[in-house]
């Protein structure tokens, strides 16, 4: 019989002060017990982003006074399963809680049902939170740096679980003991199995860890890329010819991990300490853009999925066409129509879709702009808009993945100084570069040269705006002199 006996950890429990706010002011009608990740990140002293809790029952109606009494948002989330969800502003930014009923009768068989016993641990918030219960040894694991199954049937039953076990395996530089690996090898090939938007949350979630190339990599090995990111299969095929020991795959890797390094150092808690000449030369031409790529990155898509994910994705798919076997001159679109194919297998919003299409198929523009015209430049960033933000650090992390690890520092010099003008209009000189004001719109164009509506109006006003940008218009007469010169004789 599971031990279910409250214990001392055998280090403290460290929760922030919303934890112990919830148990002070909640006047609990019967046990709630919180569970799985917080847990297991409060024993780690890790920062806890969301709260799992599960009662025995009326799980909707707790997650809803949660949310009323704090004054925050409320969902259901299974009306079947009793679980609902409480989004709360705390000090700590935007909680998540989610309150479930008991994955069957008793929290014995809820903590015994879960994935792996680090997420497998619970404290009672109706007595002492500082407290363990924990009947699997999911402390001992933690302490073992272990990843273990909770049961022979974990695995088995929610192979989603497969892919989880890589990243947290990862995420936490977990060695994955020998039965729970062998079942991931197992029963990965039943991730066809699993729904799309299940699969497209744990990839994501993969993706925006600092290490997703390292977690591609053992997720390859372990053949559970079949099923989600079958791509991985021709990149093992296609050829590198830049370098002659990489073939698609290695390249691949290495521009996903190059593009995770860069995005690192825009990170708030980055070390100020470069831990390479790349990066060091990074850090000093663009950090003055810091917080404005901080904010980039930390778009949230739909359902909070991570911008930095999509990048990752972008870099993942940057080159699949190589192994179509067409010649060199198609892969990028071919790149584009598999990635927009796969996206849409993932089901990710259209807007996401239609970014990663532009990455992917238009990333290396970004490196062969003329940045000493100042009209080339415009050029770019009308046609691109934000997504040349994303086509510029491709850009970068693609160079990197093609040379290895001989970097010439001049050439890179030269590719971050281009990069850094590049940024540098569009964050310093934005309403004079990218987006000059607008000095007459269309139905005066078509008033003042008497016109009828058609395309030659934005062509007209395309030759106008881009005549600012070089200078030659700076007044309304100046525009309408430019486009009496375009009108079609």
């Amino acid at each position: 019989m599971a031990d279910l006996t409250p214990h001392i950890p055998y280090r403290p429990l460290i929760w922030p002060d919303f934890v112990l706010d919830l148990q002070d002011k909640l006047d609990f009608d019967e046990p709630v017990y919180l569970v799985g990740g917080a847990v297991r990140d409060a024993l780690w002293s890790q920062p806890i982003h969301d709260l799992d809790l599960t009662v025995a029952s009326n799980g909707i109606a707790l997650a809803k006074r949660i949310a009323n009494h704090f004054n925050g948002d409320f969902f259901v989330l299974d009306a079947v399963r009793d679980v609902g969800r409480a989004l709360v502003e705390t000090d700590m930014g935007r909680l998540t809680i989610d309150v479930a009923r008991f994955r069957g009768e008793d929290l014995a068989a809820d903590l015994l049902d879960r994935d792996f016993t680090i997420n497998a641990m619970a404290v009672n918030l109706s007595d002492d939170p500082n407290l363990l219960i924990d009947p699997l040894s999911g402390a001992n694991d933690v302490k073992g740096k272990i990843l273990r199954r909770c049961n022979e049937h974990s695995i088995e039953s929610d192979p989603i679980r497969t892919l989880r076990a890589v990243r947290q395996s990862i995420q936490f530089n977990l060695r994955i003991e020998p039965e729970t690996l062998a079942d991931v090898r197992t029963y990965g090939q039943q991730l066809k199995e699993v729904s799309a938007e299940r699969i497209r949350d744990e990839l994501i979630k993969m993706l925006a860890m600092s290490k997703s190339a390292g977690a591609l990599r053992v997720a390859d090995a372990l053949g559970l890329l079949k099923s989600c990111l079958p791509e991985a299969e021709d990149l093992h095929l296609a050829e590198f010819t830049a370098l002659p020991h990489q073939n698609g795959w290695q390249h691949t890797l290495a521009v996903v991990e190059n593009l995770s390094i860069i995005m690192s150092v825009f990170n708030p808690s980055r070390s100020d300490a470069p831990s390479s000449f790349s990066v060091g030369v990074m850090v000093m031409q663009l950090d003055r853009y810091r917080a404005s790529l901080l904010e980039h990155f930390n778009h949230l898509w739909p359902n909070e999925r991570p911008h930095r994910a999509l990048l990752s994705l972008a870099a993942f798919l940057h080159d699949v066409g190589r192994a179509s076997g067409q010649p060199e001159a198609d892969w990028p679109a071919l790149s584009a129509q598999i990635a927009q194919e796969r996206a849409f297998e993932l089901r990710l919003s259209k807007a996401e879709i239609d970014r990663l299409v532009v990455i992917v198929q238009n990333f290396p523009l970004a490196l062969q702009v003329d940045t000493h015209s100042d009209l080339e430049i415009h050029r770019f960033w009308h046609r691109f808009g934000v997504a040349g933000i994303d086509m510029c650090f491709m850009g970068l992390a693609d160079y990197l993945g093609s040379i290895g690890s001989e970097i010439e520092q001049a050439s890179w010099l030269k590719v971050i100084e281009h990069v850094r003008v590049l940024l540098q209009n569009y964050f310093e000189r934005y309403d004079e570069i990218v987006v000059p004001p607008q000095l007459i719109d269309g139905n005066q164009l078509m008033q003042r040269l008497d016109l009828k509506p058609g395309p030659i109006i934005g062509l007209l006003l395309d030759q106008i705006r881009e005549a600012q940008v070089t200078g030659s218009v700076q007044t309304i007469d100046d525009a309408i002199k430019v486009a009496r010169l375009h009108l079609p004789s």
